[in-house]
């Protein structure tokens, strides 16, 4: 896996050994950022679930402002750590150590631009998210999420949640759901 663009292009990331985590592979992070480009420059991104933390430090080379990773496994922290200091990121990311809804709660922004998170599929970790972005001051009408999920993975709840679906784009095996608050 490498940086795809910007200020870190070509440079390779560790990505954790084991099934625990599914890199997006560069194809797929091309096709995302293409489509993420115009809200990335001065933003501050949040990368959730953040596994070798690649989608974090992508935005950070194509221009993002600060990078928040959030990750509990312990090899993947290690990634992360790793993959920061390789790309010379480690000043412009925040890197918290807890489980995702836990971290949501400690994150002391005005404003977030962005938020991905690309959570193990198939445990309903999407929708308890949401529901917890929905209450966090820093997401606002203004904020992308975007999340990665299996192509079976039902989105529909979404407008009873206060999020409108703003794009779907499918690939061989996943997809990428785009939102923001109503």
């Amino acid at each position: 896996m490498r940086v795809i663009a910007g200020t870190a292009r070509s440079l390779r990331l560790k990505t954790p050994e084991g099934m625990d985590t599914r890199p997006t592979t560069d194809r797929i992070k091309e096709t995302l950022f293409n489509m993420l480009q115009s809200y990335l420059p001065d933003a501050v991104f949040i990368d959730l679930y953040s596994g070798s933390g690649g989608i974090g430090i992508e935005a950070l080379s194509r221009g993002a402002r600060h990078a928040y990773f959030v990750e509990n496994n312990k090899n993947a922290l290690a990634c992360i750590t790793h993959n920061l200091q390789v790309t010379k990121f480690v000043e412009r990311a925040t890197v918290l150590k807890q489980d995702v809804l836990s971290a949501l709660q400690g994150i002391h922004e005005k404003e977030v631009d962005v938020i991905f998170m690309d959570p193990p599929y198939g445990r309903g970790y999407e929708k308890e998210t949401l529901r917890v972005l929905g209450n966090m001051p820093y997401v606002t009408e203004q904020t992308l999420i975007v999340i990665e999920a299996s192509l079976e993975n039902d989105f529909s709840y979404l407008e009873q949640m206060g999020f409108v679906l703003t794009k779907e784009k499918k690939y061989k095996t996943n997809k990428h759901i785009f939102c923001r608050k109503a």
